[in-house]
C-alpha cells in the first residue's frame, strides 16, 4: 500500500488541459486498492474548495500552502518538505511541473511540455519559472512523468534528465457526458471548430488567416473558436477584425459542455505551434469529427494517421487540408473511422496503472 500525495491545484477554477488530465488520473488512481491517496493545492485560498472537486475517499491536505513563497524557496533549497502538510508519505507527485522537496518520500514531477524552454516568448512569466523548478527537482533525484515520447526526449536533451528516470505515461481522454448528443438542425450552417485557451502557442490568428481561403471555397461554412481567454486574446481579436470574412467567425469563451459543439462540427482545426500531447483532437475523434492539425511537437505521435497533418505556421497548407476534409466526404469518413480506432489507445485506467508502476520504481530508486 503506497502512501501518495498528488498536487491537484490545477483542478481549481475552470480546468485547462492539465487540469483535465489530473482529474482523469485522480479518478483512475482513486479506484485502486493499493494506494492511500492524498491531494494538496499550492493555493492559499483554494485549499478550502479542493475537497469538492476530488473523487470520494481521497484525503485532502488543508493546511495553507502559499504558492509564491514556496516556489521561490523550492527553487533555491530543498525545504520546507511536503510532509509538513501531508504527513508521512512514500511518494509525492507534482502533477504540474512543480514537485516539493521531501524528508524521505520519493519525488515524481509531471512535465507536460517544454514551451518555456523552446518558446519562452510564448509563455507567461509564471510558466517561464518552471524549467528552473524542474531542474531543481532533478537535482534532488526526482523521477519525471511525461505524456508523450516527444516531451520525454526533450526533458532528457534540454533539461539533462537521466533517461532511466523518465517515464512516458499517456493520459486517457476527458469524459464528456454530452458526447453523442443530437447534432443541430440539419439546416444549420456547417462550421469548423477550434477548441483551446487563447494563447500564442495555439496560433489561432493563423487559423483565422487560413479560414479566409476556406470561406471563399465553402460559402456554407463558418468558423467557431471556443475556449478561455488567455494572453493571446488581443492578437486573436485583431486577426478577426481584419478578416474579410469576420462576420462568419464566432468567438466563444470557456464552455463547460463541449459535446454539442463537437457533435455539430464539420471538422476540428488544431493549428498549434507546439504541443506536448493534445486533448481536443482526440475528443473530436471520439465524437466522430475529422481532424486537421499541425505536425507540432507530440501531435504526430499522438494522432498518427487519424488526422490530416500540416506544417506548423503555414496558413495556406492549413486551408488546403480543411478544404479537402470539407469537400471530400470519403476522406472525412476515412478520418472518422481512423479516429475511432485511435482513441481506443488511451484510457484513465491505463494511465493509473502506468503511474503506480512509476511510483514503485521511484520508491525503489530504479532509475
Amino acid at each position: 500500500m503506497l502512501r501518495v500525495a498528488l498536487d491537484a491545484t490545477s483542478l481549481l477554477g475552470n480546468p485547462t488541459g492539465i487540469g483535465r488530465a489530473v482529474r482523469g488520473a485522480l479518478g483512475g488512481l482513486a479506484s485502486r486498492d493499493d494506494l492511500e491517496l492524498t491531494v494538496y493545492a499550492l493555493s492559499w485560498r483554494g485549499r478550502g474548495t479542493l475537497g469538492a472537486v476530488v473523487p470520494p475517499g481521497v484525503a485532502v491536505a488543508t493546511r495553507p500552502m502559499a504558492a509564491g513563497v514556496l516556489l521561490r524557496a523550492w527553487q533555491r533549497c530543498p525545504a520546507p518538505p511536503v510532509e509538513w502538510w501531508t504527513g508521512p508519505l512514500d511518494v509525492v507527485h507534482g502533477a504540474n511541473f512543480v514537485v516539493p522537496p521531501t524528508r524521505s518520500a520519493a519525488q515524481v514531477v509531471s512535465v507536460w511540455d517544454l514551451t518555456a524552454v523552446r518558446y519562452p516568448q510564448m509563455c507567461t512569466p509564471t510558466s517561464r519559472r518552471y524549467p528552473a523548478l524542474v531542474r531543481a527537482a532533478l537535482a534532488r533525484g526526482a523521477f519525471v512523468h511525461t505524456a508523450s515520447r516527444a516531451v520525454a526526449d526533450e526533458v532528457i536533451e534540454l533539461l539533462g534528465a537521466s533517461p532511466e528516470r523518465v517515464r512516458v505515461v499517456a493520459p486517457g481522454i476527458p469524459d464528456n457526458p454530452a458526447l453523442g448528443a443530437a447534432p443541430p438542425d440539419p439546416g444549420a450552417r456547417r462550421y469548423v471548430l477550434a477548441l483551446g485557451t487563447v494563447e500564442p502557442r495555439k496560433d489561432l490568428p493563423g487559423l483565422v488567416a487560413a479560414f479566409a481561403t476556406v470561406a471563399a471555397r465553402h460559402r456554407d461554412v463558418d468558423l467557431r473558436i471556443v475556449g478561455p481567454a488567455g494572453w493571446g486574446e488581443e492578437a486573436l481579436a485583431a486577426a478577426i477584425a481584419a478578416s474579410p470574412v469576420r462576420e462568419r467567425i464566432k468567438r466563444t469563451g470557456w464552455v463547460a459542455d463541449t459535446g454539442p459543439l463537437l457533435a455539430g462540427a464539420a471538422a476540428l482545426a488544431y493549428p498549434s505551434r507546439y504541443e506536448g500531447f493534445g486533448f481536443p483532437p482526440l475528443e473530436a475523434m471520439q465524437a466522430g469529427v475529422p481532424v486537421v492539425a499541425t505536425s507540432a511537437g507530440a501531435l504526430p505521435e499522438v494522432l498518427g494517421d487519424a488526422a490530416l497533418l500540416v506544417p506548423v505556421g503555414e496558413p495556406q497548407a492549413l486551408a488546403d487540408a480543411l478544404d479537402q476534409v470539407l469537400g471530400q466526404p470519403a476522406l472525412a469518413a476515412r478520418l472518422v473511422d481512423a479516429g475511432h480506432q485511435r482513441v481506443t489507445r488511451f484510457s484513465w485506467q491505463d494511465m493509473a496503472g502506468g503511474l503506480v508502476s512509476l511510483y514503485h520504481d521511484a520508491v525503489a530508486g530504479l532509475g
